[in-house]
C-alpha cells in the first residue's frame, strides 16, 4: 500500500469502533501516527491503537457532549507528537425523538445533546486544530457528515440538522482557512455496516434499507475510510470545500 501519509499525525474522534476504527486503521496503513479518541470505551480504543500498523499511537478520552472538553484532545495530540496534520471529526450520536411522541423536555434534551456531540464539539476541535495547523504551514480537516443532512431524519431531526450544519461549517472553513493552506472537506455516508447499525440491518427492515441502493447493500466501513484517506493526502487539495457522498446512489442530490 502507498504510504502517502508517512510521518503525518492524525487525530480521529470516535475511533474506538465502526467507521472511526476503520479510518484509524487505514490512516496507519498509509504511514500516519494516530491519536485514537474514544468517548467511554477506553479498552476498545486501546485495542484499536494496538492492532493498527506502526507504533507510538496514543489513546485520548473525552466526553464530547461537553464541547468545552473538546479542545483538550487537540492539545494532548500536540503535546504527544509536536504536530497535527489531519483532524477527522468522526464521533457522533443518533438519539431518536419523534416530534409527535417526544415530550417537551425530552425533545429539548435530545437536541442539546446531539448538537453538542455532532456539531459544537467538532466546531471546537476545528478551531483548536486550525490554530496549530496554520502555524505548521497547513493541514487537512475531514468532517464525517451524513446522507441524512439531505434526505431527512424523521425519527431524529436533530441528527439531520447537526450533519447539515457540519457540512455547511466545512465549506465555510474551507474558504476561511484556505489562505493558510488548510483544506477542509466533509463526507456524507448513507447506511454503513457497523455494530451500531447491525440490529437494524439484521431485522425485517434491513432488506428495505439495502434496496435503497441499486447495489442492494450498504457501505462497508473500509469504503468510507478509503475516501477519508484520499482526502487526508495532499492529492485532494483542490477538492477543499467538497461534500463527498458515499451512499451507493441510495440518495441523489442536485
Amino acid at each position: 500500500m502507498s504510504r502517502k501519509l508517512e510521518g503525518s499525525v492524525c487525530l480521529v474522534t470516535g475511533a474506538s469502533r465502526g467507521i472511526g476504527a476503520a479510518i484509524a486503521e487505514m490512516l496507519a496503513d498509509h504511514g500516519a501516527k494516530l491519536a485514537v479518541h474514544y468517548g467511554s470505551n477506553r479498552a476498545a480504543a486501546e485495542e484499536v491503537a494496538d492492532r493498527i500498523a506502526g507504533t507510538g499511537h496514543i489513546v485520548i478520552g473525552a466526553d464530547l457532549s461537553d464541547p468545552a472538553a473538546a479542545p483538550a484532545i487537540v492539545d494532548e495530540t500536540i503535546e504527544a507528537f509536536g504536530r497535527l496534520d489531519v483532524l477527522v471529526n468522526n464521533a457522533g450520536i443518533f438519539e431518536e425523538h419523534p416530534p409527535l411522541d417526544a415530550g417537551r423536555d425530552d425533545w429539548l434534551r435530545a437536541w442539546q445533546r446531539v448538537l453538542a456531540v455532532n456539531l459544537v464539539s467538532p466546531a471546537a476541535l476545528c478551531h483548536a486544530a486550525a490554530k496549530f495547523m496554520a502555524d505548521l504551514g497547513g493541514g487537512r480537516i475531514i468532517n464525517v457528515g451524513s446522507r441524512g443532512a439531505f434526505r431527512g431524519e424523521p425519527e431524529c431531526s436533530s441528527y439531520g440538522a447537526s450533519k447539515a450544519g457540519l457540512h455547511s461549517m466545512s465549506q465555510s472553513l474551507a474558504v476561511a482557512l484556505g489562505p493558510s493552506n488548510i483544506q477542509v472537506f466533509a463526507v456524507a455516508p448513507g447506511f454503513v455496516e457497523t455494530d451500531m447499525a447491525k440490529s437494524l440491518l439484521d431485522s425485517d427492515a434491513g432488506e428495505a434499507v439495502r434496496r435503497q441502493s441499486p447495489m442492494n447493500r450498504v457501505a462497508r466501513p473500509e469504503e468510507v475510510a478509503e475516501v477519508v484517506c484520499f482526502l487526508a493526502s495532499t492529492d485532494a487539495e483542490f477538492m477543499t470545500g467538497g461534500i463527498i457522498d458515499i451512499n451507493g446512489a441510495s440518495y441523489l442530490r442536485t
